[in-house]
């Protein structure tokens, strides 16, 4: 008879894990336990690296975690700029908050990162990328980071990797209210409020975000401000309908205007110019578990609907997009304790999706649209608690494009006694060319390629990870290779696929250490190597990049300050205003910010910081100034 008592921690019958679990390896509302067990259990799950998720000694593949603790310790306002702290990632905002905000993942493009909210793919139809431009902190219980290709769990897109954004869930038997109150420089205002409740069978958790900053001036001309207003509701809920089966559900709605100013070549001109958009993305799903756990399937289905509108010198234009994704997933969990003392898993799923995209201003009379059918097969096993392996295949139908099948393996091996853990995986991914690619647009006069092959990634990377001073620290190096085929280029006019191959190399390293009690300390390095077909440097891309944060809590932990600095070495942009256009070297810069916070009493904390400390003068984007020095302060409320 199979037993399955080893894989409780992965999800077997614990009703925690199931919480957490969506349908196609994404993630249910993480529910809150009372039981302080659960709660540690929780935490050593990595959700994003599997179709059901991975205790975090058992990932073969390279991953970061930032928790929603960091998070609020450094006093982070916007997604993008806790990417800065994670090795492999180089973020591009273009002038100010709000502004087009780029991640790139291992010297890859934006949109070769998928980027996942609460399971829900958030990238738009149009661009194929996600603007982290509109991505607040406020609502967000943790981060998770998966490097190299995940086409093979995930599909196209995570053709370098995966960001899934966890927000926060509600909590049983109880309620909890928390408001933040923010003002700062440049008439920065700041609130949020999170409700988070529920009873015995159901949790539920609903957060509003609204920041408003009248910004400055992104260009060298002129003197207008560059401003931006973003309204973020977001809810969740979990219903355990019987001991067995449970539903979850979530909606996201984000309302933002920015403030841009046109481009004449690289030359940014001082402009009354915005973007307006309105974004609602949601999901919902339905769980169950038979024969004691051994058995455990999940039906989900998905949709986003995202409005653009905005002014340039050249008029108006718009454009919405849409997805719809539904999947079905059934995983089973056995165990064969007389070989290896193992435990095993199989999944098998299928998915369908449609994107939908057509331009509002100028109005175009026909849309466009796609629809993708996607066939998954994952194994995992666990051999002497020591070994971990996993295995995945999956073939998409394409209804445009050539079908794709894609494949991942990786491993972790566990040392006895020496606390070290060997990692490494292989795989490739699959980008297909997006709207914009394909069919052009209007305000920009740009012709689309209707002929466009998609862009495949192949790549591998070996780390070892070691614990140290009794678990005070450790630290984790890992060596990557990707080699991006077909990559997607062109002119102001075009785009088609590169001949050759475009090949990225490096070394991320990584290091967390508790030096003194309560003074902590994390440090990343990454070194890359990215070059396009013809061996010239990649654009905005630095070989060179870095962070550093300490923390120091007192006062038996009521009080808390911190220094967070990134440097982001010299790297290459291009210069618009010539055809073909002029390489250009942005210098390398180094940005500290620093702050604090004290917990008055059990419900009220104040906290302050200051960005960009130093008044450091630099370019993320060639041609698009940066903010300077800038202060914060603000109240929170506990209930």
């Amino acid at each position: 008879m199979f037993t399955n008592q080893k894989n409780l921690k992965h999800s077997a019958s614990g009703r925690l894990i199931l919480s957490i679990t969506l349908l196609g390896g994404l993630s249910f509302t993480p529910a809150f336990a009372e039981d302080e067990e659960q709660v540690k259990q929780l935490e050593e799950i990595i959700v994003t690296a599997g179709r059901t998720p991975v205790a975090e000694d058992e990932v073969g593949r390279s991953y970061t975690v930032l928790s929603g603790e960091e998070l609020e310790k450094t006093q982070a306002r916007y997604v993008a700029d806790v990417l800065r702290r994670v090795p492999g990632i180089a973020v591009s905002r273009s002038g100010s908050f709000g502004g087009l905000t780029q991640i790139r993942l291992r010297g890859s493009e934006g949109n070769h990162v998928l980027v996942l909210i609460d399971g829900v793919e958030v990238a738009g139809t149009s661009s194929g990328e996600f603007d982290f431009g509109a991505l607040q902190v406020a609502d967000i219980e943790r981060i998770e980071i998966i490097r190299g290709p995940q086409s093979a769990l995930f599909g196209s897109n995570a053709t370098s990797g995966v960001v899934q954004i966890i927000t926060k869930g509600g909590i049983r038997e109880g309620y909890k209210v928390t408001s933040r109150s923010e003002l700062g420089t440049d008439k920065t205002v700041r609130k949020s409020l999170l409700l988070q409740g529920g009873g015995e069978t159901f949790d539920i958790a609903v957060s509003g975000a609204l920041r408003r900053t009248n910004g400055f001036n992104i260009s060298d001309l002129g003197s207008e401000k560059d401003g931006d207003r973003n309204f973020t509701l977001n809810s969740k809920i979990r219903w355990d309908i019987t001991e067995n089966v449970f539903f979850d559900g979530n909606l996201r709605f984000v309302d933002r205007k920015s403030d841009t100013d046109d481009q004449n070549g690289s030359l940014v001109i001082d402009t009354n110019s915005y973007v307006e958009s309105q974004d609602v993305f949601g999901g919902a799903g339905l769980s169950w578990e038979l024969f004691d756990g051994q058995l455990q399937q999940q039906l989900r289905f998905e949709a986003t609907d995202l409005h653009t509108e905005g002014k340039y010198s050249g008029g108006l234009y718009g454009n919405d997009g849409n997805r719809y994704h539904s999947s079905f997933q059934s995983t089973w969990f056995f165990d064969l304790p007389d070989f290896l003392n193992s435990t095993h898993s199989l999944t098998g799923a299928v998915e369908w999706e449609r994107e939908t995209y057509k331009e509002t201003i100028p109005t175009r009379k026909l849309g466009k649209s796609r629809d993708l059918y996607g066939h998954v097969l994952e194994y995992r096993g666990d051999f002497l608690d020591r070994f971990f392996v996993t295995g995945a295949l999956r073939y998409d139908h394409n209804e445009v494009f050539k079908n794709a099948l894609t494949y991942s393996a990786s491993a972790a091996y566990l040392i006895p006694q020496t606390e070290t853990r060997l990692h490494a995986s292989i795989g490739t991914g699959v980008t297909n060319p997006s709207f914009f690619e394909q069919f052009g647009r209007v305000p920009d006069k740009f012709r689309g390629n209707p002929d466009l092959k998609p862009e495949t990634n192949f790549g591998w990377d070996i780390g070892i990870e070691q614990r140290f001073l009794n678990d005070r620290g450790v630290i984790d190096v890992t060596y990557f290779q990707e080699d991006l085929k077909d990559e997607i280029t062109g002119s102001a006019q075009t785009v088609h696929n590169q001949s050759g191959t475009s090949k990225r190399r490096g070394v991320e390293v990584s290091l967390s250490l508790e030096v003194i009690e309560n003074l902590h300390a994390n440090v990343s390095y990454t070194y890359l190597d990215a070059s396009n077909p013809d061996g010239s440097e990649e654009v905005r891309r630095p070989p060179h990049s870095a962070s550093f944060s300490v923390n120091y809590g007192f006062l038996d932990g009521r009080g808390n300050v911190f220094v967070d600095a990134i440097y982001n070495g010299e790297m290459k942009d291009s210069d618009y205003s010539t055809w073909p256009a002029t390489p250009v070297s942005l210098s390398d810069y180094t940005v500290v910010n620093v702050g604090a916070d004290y917990q008055l009493n059990d419900n009220f904390q104040v906290f302050g910081r200051v960005e960009n400390a130093f008044d450091k003068g630099y370019e993320e984007v060639y041609g698009y100034n940066t903010q300077g020095r800038t202060f914060f302060a603000g109240l929170q409320a506990t209930f």
